[in-house]
């Protein structure tokens, strides 16, 4: 089976425990898109067998999560997954925080959690955090479309709408809003809502998926997770290409989605006249 499912991942689940999970339920290799935190709950896209190849072409779809921001303290690992380190001495007030929003959105430079899985020297970062080791992460440039404030929701605590571009780490986000206003800060709570086509709204939960008698009518069509241009092809050009061959047509070079035999076949790059695939759904 070829597809993706778009799950609802709880609370205390790690990312690795849904895709063992749905492994298991639709019998089939499976890959996550976008790691989720333990502490964090929301949308996480699981592609189903060779659908994990179109991962590529989904890392620059819009995210958007919905996060919570105490500025009352700081802990080691951004959020409450390690003990308080330090107390702002003060509170902040939501103009405040909106004047310094604007130097967050747009390309900007980010330095990634310690606690994160970003691989330093072989190791997970967070491996040799929690090891007491001092790390010197790179920045890295990441996109941010938007940061606003919904509500205030505690004692100096703010809940955020946040749309970004994948690879941006929202704890660092709190740290470095938090900085910009001379305060401490951690992310107390973490929902993505929305990653590319996948929304919370049609998502599944894990006990949801493990009670449907057809779990086909849940799987996402590789086809509509991607927006390149339709190509359509002659069934013997598209078992040529099967076959390992390269077929000349008469089109622009890119990424197309191709279709023969009735239905979507897979995807296809042009370069130079010539085509060739790159993914192919189970036929």
């Amino acid at each position: 089976m070829t597809g993706f499912i778009n799950v609802y991942k709880r609370r205390g689940d790690t990312s690795a425990y849904v895709v063992n999970r749905i492994k298991k339920i639709f019998k089939t290799k499976c890959g996550h898109m976008g790691t989720l935190d333990p502490l964090a709950c929301g949308v996480l896209p699981v592609a189903l067998g060779q659908s994990s190849r179109l991962f590529d072409y989904l890392l620059d779809k819009e995210k958007i999560y919905i996060a919570k921001f105490d500025f009352s303290f700081s802990t080691p690992s951004l959020d409450l997954e390690t003990d308080v380190d330090f107390y702002s001495e003060r509170s902040v007030s939501r103009e405040e925080i909106e004047s310094v929003l604007p130097f967050f959105t747009g390309e900007i430079m980010q330095v990634p959690p310690d606690y994160s899985a970003k691989c330093v020297d072989g190791h997970k970062a967070y491996k040799l955090a929690r090891r007491g080791e001092t790390l010197d992460l790179k920045a890295k440039k990441v996109f941010v479309k938007s940061i606003e404030i919904i509500e205030n929701t505690g004692e100096n605590e703010y809940a955020f709408k946040i749309a970004c571009k994948g690879g941006t780490y929202i704890r660092s986000l709190c740290r470095d809003i938090a900085a910009k206003l001379g305060v401490f800060g951690v992310m107390t709570s973490l929902e993505r809502v929305k990653s590319g086509v996948f929304t919370a709204d049609n998502a599944y939960t894990l006990e949801e998926i493990s009670s449907v008698e057809d779990l086909s009518a849940l799987v996402v069509s590789p086809d509509s997770v991607i927006d390149f241009e339709k190509l359509t092809l002659t069934d013997g050009a598209a078992t040529r290409i099967l076959n390992g061959l390269t077929e000349n047509h008469d089109i622009n070079d890119g990424v197309y989605r191709a279709y023969a035999f009735g239905s979507f076949l897979g995807v296809l790059k042009a370069e130079g006249g010539k085509v060739k695939v790159t993914f192919v759904r189970d036929l």
